[in-house]
């Protein structure tokens, strides 16, 4: 029987845990540093993400047979290097390899040699550059921090007045620290977005089903860009030529360039889509499993997760099967996220609900849960179709009470518009 190492802190880590969890071959799933609410699934480490030598460690004293990297800046910082250099079974990609997370200029760059359809675009280091090519520019346009900004470093302006604002604060005003320095503008698009996930290793790649997430923080797609406010899957409404254009002119193209360019890719590759009346075009690649698309799909997934990553890392080809029912999750998160929130409010209510993810909990002195991250709680509702599925969540997050927390109330309607 397997020992699993997870590593994470958040509901996507909690959902690839109470996946790990449910496999047959499966005996231990571990998952540091973790949070209070997945100890339901999982034993709980208290190591932080980045403290390499004790993750080392850990896995060499434990046996640990597989580790599953959650969130991009561990991977973008090398964690696979370094654990594959111990001899330790890691699936995720290289540290050159997560540049295409890590980078958003090194991203745009290989779409563009490798012909895989984007917006277009023009990257600086040179703010005063930068400045001149956006006034050349129509609004509203995309403005993208090159570097990590934990799902945040994107702005759309809609007018001239907004796109100067917005670079300034990002090139010269450290709005996103060193991960603004470079920025990429580029060409609005239109259309529908869509989450396409893969498991990839080398040229292989193996397609999930579509989530589509729903980024803005308030009804009706207002507010700042988030790392997510809610999911579901399947997304139905869209053509089945949507997921075979993606699969053909985005994904497996993406694979194989990272083998021409010598940096193979091993782990989850996700695709942000958009639907345009040009085709199907890339948004973004993220080198990991999406945040909070992840806990919509593993519900979806028939396969033993354990089994089939391991069938991936041994060349065992693999069929990736989906059951037939809809599910739908809403995240409540801390009144002034994405800004600055206050932390530690009581949750009640958590007992009676029928499943969630936690994102950001914390145990008071009581043993209470309380709100201590921007996004809090994931729920989850099942159904055989997508408007069971969102009433069965929206009841349970009714019976969460927490005088700090909001949440959307459209999460699905996209999908719900066609049904």
């Amino acid at each position: 029987m397997a020992k699993v190492l997870v590593i994470g802190s958040g509901g996507r880590e909690h959902a690839i845990a109470y996946k790990f969890n449910q496999s047959a071959l499966v005996d231990e799933v571990f998952v540091a540093p973790g949070n209070p609410g997945m100890g339901d699934v999982a034993t709980i480490i208290d190591i932080k993400v980045d403290d390499y030598d004790k993750l080392i460690d850990f896995c060499l004293q434990q046996k640990i047979d597989l580790v599953f990297v959650g969130p991009e800046i561990p991977l973008c910082d090398g964690i696979v290097d370094r654990l594959s250099a111990k001899g330790i079974n890691i699936f995720g990609p290289s540290k050159a390899a997560a540049r295409l997370e890590g980078s958003k200029v090194f991203s745009k760059q290989m779409m563009k040699k490798y012909n895989i359809p984007t917006a277009k675009y023009a990257s600086f280091a040179d703010y005063e550059a930068a400045k001149e090519y956006l006034l050349q520019q129509k609004c509203p346009i995309v403005i993208k921090a090159d570097g990590l900004a934990a799902g945040k470093g994107v702005v759309i302006a809609q007018d001239m007045d907004e796109a100067l604002n917005d670079l300034e604060q990002m090139m010269c005003n450290d709005l996103f620290k060193d991960a603004g320095k470079n920025v990429v503008i580029e060409e609005y698009l239109e259309g529908e977005e869509f989450s396409l996930l893969a498991f990839v290793k080398d040229k292989k790649v193996y397609g999930m089903q579509l989530a589509q997430d729903h980024k803005r923080a308030y009804d009706n797609d207002e507010g700042l860009n988030t790392g997510g406010m809610g999911a579901y899957t399947p997304v139905n409404h869209l053509p089945e030529s949507a997921y075979d254009e993606a699969m053909n002119k985005i994904m497996k193209p993406m694979a194989e360039a990272m083998v021409t360019e010598g940096c193979p890719f091993v782990g989850v590759l996700y695709g942000g889509c958009m639907l345009t009346k040009d085709g199907v075009k890339t948004i973004e690649f993220n080198v990991r499993f999406g945040d909070p698309e992840t806990e919509v799909i593993l519900l979806a997934m028939k396969n033993d997760l354990y089994e089939t990553i391991m069938d991936i890392l041994n060349d065992k080809p693999i069929e990736l099967e989906f059951d037939d029912k809809k599910y739908l999750g809403v995240v409540m998160a801390n009144k002034g996220y994405p800004g600055t929130y206050a932390k530690g409010a009581p949750i009640n209510g958590l007992d009676d609900v029928d499943l969630c993810f936690h994102m950001g909990t914390g145990i008071d002195d009581h043993g209470n849960y309380t709100a201590n991250g921007g996004r809090v709680l994931f729920i989850v509702g099942k159904g055989d179709s997508l408007l069971e599925a969102k009433t069965n969540a929206y009841v349970n997050v009714e019976k969460i009470k927490c005088d700090t927390l909001f949440y959307r109330h459209d999460i699905g309607d996209k999908g719900l518009n066609h049904e």
